[in-house]
């Protein structure tokens, strides 16, 4: 009798908690693209002219930094098939110290763009929940996979870069995958829609010429001391939400 009690109340106590979610937080919402820009590294598409510039100004590591030493924005678009991207990144030495790309890639200059395609939240260090791209200035993509190892994903993407003086203009297709990706082929990238959320965050991280980089930039803010958590929790990714 006491046992059936037991389970009659764990049952309801189960019933009764509610799965923990992401709180949705610093949304965007994105527009839809006529027709595709090309990507090449230039921002004149007609879309990019219409798009919204977002700021890349949260300092998660690292000292303070002059506007001289680093810079960034972003523009966002989107189509059925992928998830576009218009980085625009001024910095004062552009440096590549480690040539194999699944090296320390995270001490070198690089761009980082965090997705979850489902919007769900939580952690994705060992898991494709969501992913934490590292784009080398080679433009190769470094992420780390569930069996801990550092791979390449260089076939998520379409990107070109352009730079000029201080400034490096990144234009990327960037192909959604659910978290039931796996390594070994056969998963599709997901197709959007209006209304879709999907979790986001961009980041950088500046290196002039240090052992390790010296600023870890990103696009969200993130409370607390231990601001080094995307790679990580997906919960601090940001929200887009997917408009016509």
């Amino acid at each position: 009798m006491r046992t059936l009690l037991l389970l009659s109340f764990l049952l309801v106590l189960f019933s009764c908690t509610e799965t923990k979610k992401k709180t949705d937080h610093h949304i965007i919402e994105v527009p839809k693209v006529d027709q595709p820009p090309t990507i090449d590294g230039k921002a004149n598409d007609r879309i990019w002219e219409q798009a919204s510039w977002h700021a890349l100004d949260q300092n998660w590591m690292g000292k303070a930094y002059s506007h001289e030493d680093f810079n960034g924005r972003y523009k966002l678009a989107w189509d059925s098939d992928v998830l576009y991207l218009l980085v625009e990144i001024v910095d004062d030495v552009y440096f590549d110290k480690t040539k194999d790309p699944l090296k320390l890639y995270w001490d070198d200059d690089c761009l980082e763009i965090f997705v979850d395609g489902d919007n769900s939240g939580g952690l994705h260090q060992y898991s494709y929940n969501a992913f934490a791209y590292h784009i080398a200035l080679d433009q190769n993509v470094v992420d780390i996979a569930p069996d801990k190892s550092e791979q390449l994903f260089n076939d998520h993407m379409v990107m070109a870069s352009l730079t000029e003086g201080n400034t490096m203009t990144w234009e990327i297709a960037l192909n959604i995958y659910p978290g039931t990706y796996t390594k070994e082929g056969g998963t599709k990238p997901e197709k959007l829609s209006k209304n879709k959320k999907l979790g986001f965050a961009l980041a950088y991280c500046d290196n002039d010429g240090s052992l390790e980089r010296e600023n870890f930039i990103g696009s969200v803010f993130i409370p607390g001391e231990d601001k080094n958590l995307a790679w990580i929790d997906a919960d601090i990714f940001g929200t887009l939400v997917l408009k016509e």
